[in-house]
């Protein structure tokens, strides 16, 4: 099924946004929300923009463009600020409330960024803000790090093509949900969730017969002399991240395995 997302350069024109040392957030909101834009249409993704220029529009015409689109889905691309400069970093992301399809794709974005090495502050319910309490499709607003902040602003400028391609992987695993692979191909890069590693095989089963009891897809891989219980097999990184967050809720320390699955 086609899907249609309303990409979203949040401020602009004579609003700039936060600002920090002569940056401006709606530059760097601009130039992130083209670039994934741009992935989601070559992934055939219909794509519309609020803005593709430095324009001013209030919060009431980004939702009303929005919704007049049809769109699917609504991203609005922001910069964290903070009182005083390097007083926090992070990736953030927005949603009017923490239920559904929206949340799924902010948590799905926000772990994307954070193997990219943002902290992850988390998804945080704004029903206060315009472009999330009016629009009529699921709307997520990203906060890509602050700009205040010069790691965060390293990160964004470093690694800016990987951020976009990590947004627009997020984005597209929430849309096109993924069915689990057979993990056992051998040489293929597939992402899984790793629980645990063990020396002792008998230790790595009782996680795994834990895992497979509780419905979670769980198998375990013998490589480099230990023993890994992982969980799943994606060739999308968003799914592999929405699996490492449901984990994470039900108690588990996890982390993201992209190695070739030989057996």
């Amino acid at each position: 099924m086609a899907h249609k997302v309303m990409i979203d350069a949040g401020h602009g024109g004579a609003d700039f946004g936060a600002t920090y040392n002569g940056r401006q957030e709606k530059d760097d909101n601009l130039r992130l929300a083209l670039a994934v834009g741009e992935i989601l249409s070559e992934n055939g993704i219909d794509v519309e923009y609020t803005r593709t220029t430095d324009v001013y529009q209030t919060p009431f015409e980004k939702a009303t463009l929005g919704n007049q689109s049809g769109a699917d889905f609504f991203i609005s691309f922001h910069r964290n600020s903070s009182p005083e400069p390097n007083q926090y970093s992070g990736v953030e992301t927005l949603v009017y409330d923490k239920s559904g399809e929206k949340l799924d794709m902010a948590e799905n974005i926000n772990g994307a960024l954070g193997e990219l090495g943002f902290r992850e502050i988390g998804v945080t319910a704004r029903p206060g803000l315009v472009v999330l309490r009016r629009t009529k499709m699921p709307a997520v607003l990203i906060e890509t790090g602050f700009i205040n902040t010069d790691q965060d602003n390293a990160l964004f400028d470093n690694q800016f093509d990987e951020i976009a391609l990590s947004i627009a992987s997020a984005i597209l695993g929430t849309l096109d949900e993924e069915t689990v692979e057979n993990p056992s191909a051998p040489d293929s890069i597939y992402y899984r969730v790793q629980t645990g590693e063990f020396r002792n095989r008998a230790n790595a089963e009782n996680m795994l017969y834990e895992l497979q009891d509780k419905g979670f897809p769980a198998f375990l891989l013998y490589q480099d002399g230990v023993y890994k219980v992982q969980v799943g097999a994606f060739r999308n990184l968003a799914n592999a991240v929405k699996m490492e967050n449901t984990l994470r809720r039900a108690g588990y320390s996890t982390w993201i395995d992209a190695s070739p699955a030989s057996y």
